[in-house]
């Protein structure tokens, strides 16, 4: 027979830590599943950090890889799709905030696309893209929302890891990097346009060509009312 005392030193019969393991067990199986979490606002990894596990390659799936706890993006024009635990039928996001740490290397250019739809090919043609260019030939850099909100000033540099952000509520579009904002848009209500346009979907990272390397890490998500 076991016995405990509480804090201040009395004697506890030895069933009570029979009650506390069970009560541990009951609230361990009450602890949220990551869909769950994902549904009640709590930060849910997207990316394992050994596989691409919960992730669809487009076009030349070969070129994604995971190196050192990082997806890198290299080679001809890919796109690589947040599919979750089905790939059939993606998650969908709408209001959220969404980071990762990100590399650049030398001359490279990448995306991140959300509001986004699998494509078996070419450029993802629903939602944003969040640009990603330190030092690419392209003018428009870091955190932009290409084709909408340009952003001439690179905000980061090659080979360092830096934090890139996208919080979307409502209308409301804000990119960040390093935690400082770079992008602050409201979408109109009325946009002559089918494409960037806010809806809802999944998250895209993009391979832009075969010159430009740019490594993912730590991919989460926290869904927004």
């Amino acid at each position: 027979m076991h016995t405990r005392f509480d804090s201040f030193g009395r004697w506890l019969p030895w069933f009570s830590s029979m009650v506390v393991l069970a009560c541990s067990a009951i609230f361990g199986l009450a602890l949220v599943s990551p869909a769950q979490a994902a549904e009640s606002g709590e930060w849910v990894q997207l990316f394992n950090g050994q596989d691409l596990t919960g992730w669809k390659a487009g076009e030349h799936p070969e070129q994604w890889k995971v190196e050192d706890g990082a997806i890198v993006a290299h080679g001809d024009r890919s796109h690589l799709f947040y599919v979750g635990a089905d790939p059939e039928h993606p998650p969908e996001f709408t209001n959220f905030h969404f980071r990762a740490e990100l590399m650049t290397l030398p001359s490279s250019n990448s995306g991140i696309y959300f509001h986004s739809k699998w494509q078996e090919s070419g450029w993802p043609s629903t939602g944003y893209e969040c640009q990603v260019n330190t030092t690419h030939k392209d003018p428009v850099k870091t955190a932009s929302l290409y084709n909408v909100v340009k952003n001439f000033v690179q905000p980061s540099k090659d080979n360092e890891w830096f934090t890139e952000e996208i919080i979307v509520e409502g209308k409301h579009i804000i990119t960040k990097v390093n935690g400082k904002t770079i992008v602050d848009y409201v979408e109109p209500d009325s946009i002559d346009r089918p494409f960037p346009r806010l809806g809802s979907g999944t998250f895209a990272l993009q391979a832009h060509d075969p010159g430009s390397t740019v490594k993912y890490r730590k991919i989460e998500v926290q869904r927004l009312p």
